[in-house]
């Protein structure tokens, strides 16, 4: 993975920065902006805040709706929405209640489908690593297994968004570290909780993947999705430290507490075959930062678009679609978190590359871009709300599950 410098500038308050790409004062297109459009700015909680505007883009007008987000508020923090497993999918708005968040975005692209794999089901997984209350969830699968728009170059499925335990707001790149410690030797951990394992590699899923089938795991190479699944893997079940049990066949439903699935394929797959009932295994993992030497307390994936101001070379400026994207200002004290609405009149959406020019104008200095389309999805207290409700217009016309998001709590 290239690594950038480090990206730590001050970015300035710019709601009203907005000029020729932003309308802020001009009325919503006729149908096209939610019910409640003519509330343009809106305190959420104490050091959130809510907006929506439209955006003149080249392909058509776009509609965003952002929170505004002040970390240097004690009251304020971020942390990883999500269902309770990787391996699983529910609405952003399921997920910030269940969590008691006041707002939210969707996350980190997924695994969607499987329409090259026949008998293989989604995972619903998503790409990136993931980080929860300083707890890592999952790493990240290799470049050629991602879902979603190409990478811009220089950046690759490790690069995350994240929140340190210094409460500043960062983009880093998390790789795995990782081993297999056996009365032989030791093994190189090649995945956690991942729906993609390098090819020879062996990947380590704990409870925290769910109840989903490993099988996708071995499917497709490291540059091609779409390749076949592996013909050769074994999968090794070790509990408390000792292997229980072993298949040839990766398997399926929840994993106990204090339980580890080790899942090989081809060289890996020979190594676990070695393995024998009764002997004492011991699985290490660890999400290893490439800038930040601050643990994260939270962190996902997507891809970086903005660094120091300036938007990443080689960013697509052509296709434009429905965009969820975070920025960083202020010394990461900061987030602008921008979700575009979904409703017909606003489908084109923006490019990548406007997204980059839009998060900086709103203040941004990095900006990280998250899954869009039909997962775009921004939600929010209404004031005096026990629940949030969804600010945008999905564009499937209904929120669709994704397995991940952004978190803004308020403690009262």
């Amino acid at each position: 993975m290239t690594r950038r410098r480090k990206r730590f500038g001050s970015g300035r308050p710019a709601l009203a920065l907005l000029t020729a790409l932003v309308a802020l004062s001009g009325a919503a297109l006729a149908g096209a902006a939610p019910a409640d459009a003519a509330r343009r700015d809106t305190d959420i909680a104490p050091g959130v805040g809510y907006e929506e505007f439209d955006i003149a883009a080249a392909k058509g007008p776009a509609h965003a709706h952002v929170l505004t987000v002040d970390l240097r508020n004690p009251r304020v923090r971020l942390g990883l929405l999500y269902p309770g497993a990787v391996a699983a999918r529910t609405p952003i708005s399921q997920q910030a209640t269940a969590q008691g968040a006041v707002a939210g975005v969707n996350g980190d692209f997924f695994n969607i489908s499987e329409a090259q794999h026949p008998g293989v089901q989604a995972t619903g997984a998503s790409v990136g690593p993931a980080i929860a209350h300083g707890r890592a969830l999952k790493a990240a699968v290799p470049d050629g297994q991602r879902f979603g728009p190409a990478l811009p170059p220089g950046t690759s499925t490790e690069d995350v968004f994240g929140v340190g335990v210094d409460r500043r707001a960062r983009l880093d790149g998390l790789r795995l570290a990782g081993s297999i410690r056996t009365p032989e030797g030791r093994l190189p951990l090649g995945g956690l909780n991942q729906y993609a394992l390098p090819v020879g590699s062996i990947g380590a899923f704990t409870a925290a993947w769910g109840s989903a089938s490993r099988v996708r795991a071995t499917c497709g190479t490291d540059t091609d999705r779409a390749a076949p699944c592996s013909t050769d893997t074994y999968e090794v079940t070790v509990r408390h430290g000792r292997v229980v049990s072993g298949a040839d066949t990766p398997g399926s439903g929840p994993i106990a507490p204090g339980t580890t699935v080790l899942v090989g394929r081809e060289a890996g797959a020979q190594e676990l075959r070695k393995f024998s009932t009764g002997e004492p295994v011991r699985v290490r993992h660890r999400l290893v930062a490439a800038e930040s030497r601050v643990p994260y307390r939270f962190a996902l994936g997507g891809y970086p678009v903005l660094e120091d101001g300036r938007p990443l070379p080689g960013l697509d400026d052509r296709t434009s679609a429905v965009r969820t994207a975070v920025g960083v200002a202020d010394g990461g004290r900061r987030l602008v978190l921008l979700a575009l609405d979904g409703a017909r009149e606003y489908r084109t959406g923006l490019t990548i590359a406007e997204v980059a020019s839009v998060m900086r104008e709103l203040g941004s200095v990095d900006a990280f871009s998250l899954d869009g389309g039909g997962s775009s999805t921004l939600v929010a207290r209404e004031p005096g709300a026990a629940a949030v409700s969804v600010r945008n217009h999905p564009s499937d016309g209904v929120e669709r599950p994704v397995p991940n998001g952004i978190g803004v709590f308020s403690t009262p």
